[in-house]
């Protein structure tokens, strides 16, 4: 469940996000696993709508997962998105199909399309089955009082939370082909991340009028340099889900190719906001009190340096190291070494800020301890390392590990 304390880490202001035609938006209390609170978000998306999506890698994903997945290769776009928090309906066998197949059939009905034109991702406790006809009802009200304004879309985000502390919004504008069109996108997610795809759960909407194909390619090239450099805790979920829908009510000249000159704004404005989410989450870290960023260097290869990256983040040692403010860059050496890339440690180099703490295989012969320690009592940190090897290159983002972390999924289901 969402904390009553908010992340330090917190943006201090939320963006007002603006309508997009063809997107109206309604929130309601099912009782799926909270009491007093929202745990139901319904979309409802005009007729023609188009949508792409990316999903978990993870070989035991969810029953929703397998159902967007699946619809997606229908091609028959999307007029609706249902999403619940408190279950994530995944671990639940033939229940859990059942309960997505009932759960889109009701939607269907209220939002007046076919079943498979329905999107659906769930958020929540694994392996507990999820009772859909707690939504009969719940979505005709939605689609009812559905509407698109600002105070809307806030609301959606709040809905999706879980152990969140901070509702996630984004939004930007560009132009396509002499248009404005509008990109609002929000996500949830705090702990169990560490995408290989996509965020935990994120949904994007955009008014542009764009093809399937080329939302699809426009969405996996965006994934790369957000959802998948942002760890938590290196447990990549169940039900990781994030999907872009495009109403075409903008009516910019259709566009049949992801690397037509005329999208380049569209496609720097959507990699920006999925960024500005995916910063969002690690911000949001369950526990979290600092924001790390993890940039590498000098590696053979880009992959290369986001294995190191990753390894760098996700060491456990590492972020205890960030949550104490101990400028220890020895761990950091360690996470370098166990990744099973190219390392040579007598041509490493690493950074915490601005300060070059180690070089050429040795501490830097300038170290400050006062100096270091100032930079891992910052919120803000960057841990820089130089391989010396070659131009490959990554940022990953993370956050400290603390007690809290502990505390929060000690007694999850509880």
């Amino acid at each position: 469940m969402s904390s009553t304390s908010i992340s330090p880490l917190a943006p201090k202001t939320a963006p007002s996000l603006p309508e997009i035609a063809g997107v109206r938006l309604a929130t309601a209390q099912a009782g799926i696993r909270y009491q007093g609170r929202t745990d139901v978000l319904f979309v409802g998306l005009d007729a023609g709508t188009q949508v792409a999506g990316v999903f978990t890698r993870s070989r035991c994903p969810s029953a929703p997962v397998d159902w967007c997945r699946a619809a997606l290769q229908t091609g028959v776009g999307a007029r609706a998105l249902v999403v619940n928090s408190g279950n994530a309906n995944a671990f639940t066998g033939l229940k859990g199909r059942d309960a997505v197949t009932l759960t889109a059939e009701i939607a269907g009905r209220a939002a007046g399309c076919t079943p498979d034109a329905v999107m659906i991702a769930s958020t929540g406790v694994i392996g507990e089955p999820l009772d859909a006809t707690k939504f009969d009802g719940v979505l005709a009200d939605c689609v009812a009082r559905a509407e698109p304004g600002a105070q809307a879309w806030e609301q959606a985000a709040k809905a999706i939370m879980t152990t969140d502390t901070f509702p996630k919004l984004a939004t930007r504008s560009a132009e396509i082909a002499g248009k404005t069109v509008t990109i609002n996108g929000i996500a949830k997610g705090a702990g169990m991340i560490a995408p290989d795809m996509a965020t935990m759960l994120s949904f994007v909407f955009t008014d542009a009028t764009l093809p399937q194909t080329v939302l699809q390619e426009l969405l996996s090239a965006g994934t790369k340099t957000s959802f998948n450099c942002v760890t938590v805790d290196g447990d990549t979920s169940t039900s990781d889900t994030l999907l872009l829908f495009a109403t075409g009510a903008a009516g910019n000249a259709s566009i049949d190719r992801a690397d037509d000159p005329r999208l380049d704004g569209f496609r720097a404005a959507l990699d920006d906001l999925l960024i500005e989410l995916a910063q969002f989450v690690a911000r949001d870290g369950e526990g979290a009190r600092k924001l790390v960023t993890v940039r590498v260097e000098g590696a053979e290869s880009d992959a290369s340096a986001h294995r190191i990256a990753l390894s760098i983040a996700n060491s456990p040692l590492v972020k205890t190291a960030v949550a104490g403010e101990d400028a220890n860059w020895g761990r950091v050496v360690m996470a370098v070494g166990k990744a099973g890339e190219p390392a040579d440690r007598d041509r490493l180099a690493i950074w915490f800020g601005d300060v070059r703490v180690a070089v050429q295989g040795a501490r830097d012969p300038g170290y400050s301890e006062e100096a270091a320690s100032a930079v891992m009592r910052e919120p803000e940190i960057t841990v820089r390392v130089d391989l010396g090897l070659g131009q490959g290159a990554a940022r990953v983002w993370t956050c400290d590990l603390t007690k809290a972390y502990v505390e929060i999924n000690g007694d999850y289901r509880s």
